[in-house]
């Protein structure tokens, strides 16, 4: 291993710029602070920056079946009204509502996490960040907890092309039920989750019962959790699954989804843990230098959700960073005291007794017991990158004109801070 990583970040300004509506508590703008922040730090400086190609249709439909991917492209706020049947069947409505541009805010943040993946796939970094993926509930066929394509999924394919085994591994507040049930049935995908498990919080899966099947059996991880887990109980357990399931699994690549809803304070979440925990998990995860893919995920409390993600991409680039926020253009949303680390301050009272935290430990590492030392896969031969067709500016009818939003596309914008030659991320060259 070279001995500083080499970190490839991806953003386009566009993923913050949507807006579920004035109720949702999903805020894309997140990601447009969570950016700024780390520009205002000068970690843009210490990376490779690019702007993700936009996914297009064919490559989504590698999950997703294409008549949902159809529906997605298709349907506007001004024309739902008209397709009832498909809202309900396709589960879009309340939680997943249809607004302006959501076809494009799929196609850039699965993008990203693809572009991610095959940038690991050819060795030409060692860690790939896309904080707009993660979106970790998406199913094949519908839209389901403000999640609608599965960028998770996506990426992990990805992987699959070139390694035998992935890990994946969530810190989100909420089970990462959509990841489990794409790769329930196979042993070349681990998935490990810890979150809040209870009947009445979404999505109600996650038991530690929950194993996988088939194939797949003992390769599912859950790691079902109470009301205000704090930072030490967390780091124990976390770390102790951890280091068995690398040890036990061998996975020649991770993709870590860092949901910041487990925060303390989030306005949807019921966890303790102060942004340094949070962030612990990824350096963590960072020391085993295997190829690394790191998303978001949650967040609904979007202030922290930015200082936490840049306290991670910090900590990704080795980069201690000092706890005065810099001045920048968001920097109202970190008065009064305009500091990066917030105090956990136990919100509420921590109900995960030592032994149930034991019990629960205990019954992973029985599960793990269960599965061969580092499963033999047969690899097949490498399938190609999807082929993407190149856009040929010649055949394009000079007489059909581009409305203001596709214009507007071509322009490049000067708060994303590329440096060097940027031509999305030359993926014709790969």
């Amino acid at each position: 291993m070279p001995s500083k990583d080499k970190i490839a970040y991806f953003y386009d300004g566009d993923v913050g710029s949507v807006y579920f509506g004035p109720n949702h508590p999903m805020k894309p703008h997140r990601l447009c602070m969570t950016h700024h922040l780390v520009l205002s730090y000068d970690l843009h400086k210490k990376m490779e920056i690019y702007r993700p190609h936009k996914a297009y249709p064919v490559e989504l439909a590698q999950f997703h079946s294409a008549d949902y991917v159809e529906f997605l492209h298709r349907i506007t706020p001004d024309t739902q009204h008209l397709f009832s049947n498909e809202m309900a069947r396709y589960n879009l409505g309340e939680d997943c509502p249809v607004f302006d541009n959501l076809f494009e805010f799929c196609q850039i943040y699965a993008g990203g996490t693809i572009d991610a993946a095959r940038r690991l796939n050819n060795k030409l970094c060692d860690i790939a960040i896309n904080w707009a993926g993660g979106l970790h509930h998406a199913k094949k066929c519908e839209a389901s907890g403000f999640c609608y394509i599965h960028d998770l999924v996506l990426g992990i394919l990805e992987l699959l092309k070139h390694h035998a085994r992935v890990l994946y591994i969530d810190i989100d507040v909420h089970h990462g039920d959509g990841v489990e049930e794409a790769f329930y049935f196979t042993d070349r995908v681990m998935t490990v989750s810890f979150h809040k498990f209870g009947d009445l919080f979404f999505p109600g899966t996650g038991d530690v019962k929950e194993v996988g099947e088939r194939e797949g059996k003992f390769y599912a991880i859950n790691v079902p959790l109470k009301d205000g887990i704090d930072d030490a109980s967390f780091s124990r357990l976390f770390n102790t699954i951890i280091s068995k399931v690398v040890e036990t699994y061998l996975p020649g690549a991770i993709v870590l989804q860092c949901g910041a809803d487990s925060l303390a304070g989030d306005r949807l979440g019921c966890f303790n843990l102060s942004i340094d925990g949070h962030a612990e998990c990824v350096k963590f995860v960072k020391k085993f230098n295997i190829p690394l893919l790191v998303t978001g995920g949650g967040g609904y409390t979007k202030e922290n959700v930015a200082r936490c993600w840049t306290v991670e991409t910090g900590v990704l680039l080795d980069s201690e960073l000092p706890n005065e926020i810099p001045d920048n253009e968001y920097i109202k949303y970190f008065s009064p005291d305009c500091s990066l680390r917030i105090p956990s301050g136990h919100i509420q009272e921590n109900l995960n007794s030592k032994s149930y935290l034991s019990t629960i430990k205990i019954q992973v590492l029985e599960n793990l017991r269960c599965i061969q030392h580092a499963p033999s896969v047969q690899m097949q031969e490498v399938p190609p990158d999807f082929y993407i067709p190149d856009f040929d500016e010649d055949e394009q009818n000079p007489d059909e004109r581009l409305d203001q939003h596709t214009q507007d596309k071509n322009i490049q914008r000067d708060d994303e801070y590329y440096e060097g030659d940027n031509d999305n991320d030359h993926m014709e060259d790969m």
